[in-house]
């Protein structure tokens, strides 16, 4: 038998087997919440799926696992200029991407990387703290607006407002230096987000963003995704150092070892 392509495994991943378990919602008057009465968000919390390497549908490669892509329809709607450069990244990926020189990844790509943030809720604002370099991100909800002008920064701006049980968060104020995901999917300055945090169960939060930005997409579009709950007993963020793991492989290369 032939290897198998990424259609027939997709095709083997949707239909469900023994043992399977798919997230549920439960009733709003079910949900765990905070003393305030929002649902709680709080905890660890980690994705389960292959985005970090690439959002969309791709075929496993050497260090590269085979994943089905979070983007919905699995289309980005790239202007005719704006492939080409999606496509120069690709292949130029090992040196371009802002992660091999442990830059911060950014917003949203700092939500599916393959390591645990930590979300914490106060009644003026959530903070989600991430094991990556220990990034940080205060999300106002005490009705404050954007800063005025344009801000160049790596995480953007966040404002959050709750949607019924949902957070909705509006960020803004990006620079153009950070990437979607090591398959080169980029963006540009005037990337504006909005990201909405639907917590269906005591375990299980489903994460949606939007995408607009007009210097490079002719359209918004969307990814969807669920965050799972760690739940190991005294699970806690733990370090990743990127900057010092980069100056040792540096440090040895430079001695030949």
């Amino acid at each position: 038998m032939g290897p198998m392509t990424l259609v027939g495994v997709l095709s083997l991943a949707a239909t469900p087997t023994a043992g399977q378990v798919t997230p549920t919602s439960l009733p709003a008057s079910a949900l765990p919440r905070t003393a305030d009465g929002r649902p709680n968000l709080q905890g660890v919390w980690q994705v389960l799926n292959t985005a970090a390497w690439d959002i969309q549908d791709h075929n496993a490669r050497a260090g590269v696992p085979a994943g089905q892509g979070v983007v919905e329809g699995n289309d980005i709607p790239y202007q005719a200029w704006a492939v080409a450069q999606k496509q120069k990244n690709f292949e130029n990926r090992m040196t371009a991407d802002p992660e091999t020189k442990c830059f911060m990844p950014g917003v949203p790509r700092i939500t599916y990387m393959p390591l645990p943030f930590q979300i914490v809720q106060t009644q003026k604002f959530t903070a989600i703290v991430y094991e990556y370099i220990h990034i940080n991100r205060t999300i106002y909800t005490d009705g404050s607006q954007h800063p005025p002008g344009s801000i160049d920064w790596w995480m953007g701006d966040s404002r959050g407002r709750w949607e019924g049980d949902t957070l909705v968060v509006d960020v803004v104020h990006f620079n153009d230096q950070t990437w979607f995901d090591r398959a080169g999917n980029f963006h540009s300055d005037a990337l504006h987000l909005v990201e909405r945090y639907t917590l269906t169960d005591i375990d299980h939060i489903n994460y949606e963003v939007t995408i607009e930005d007009p210097k490079v997409f002719t359209s918004p579009w969307k990814m969807r995704m669920v965050l799972y709950r760690r739940k190991e007993p005294h699970v806690q963020l733990l370090e990743y150092e990127c900057f010092a793991y980069r100056a040792d492989d540096e440090e040895a290369r430079s001695l030949g070892k």
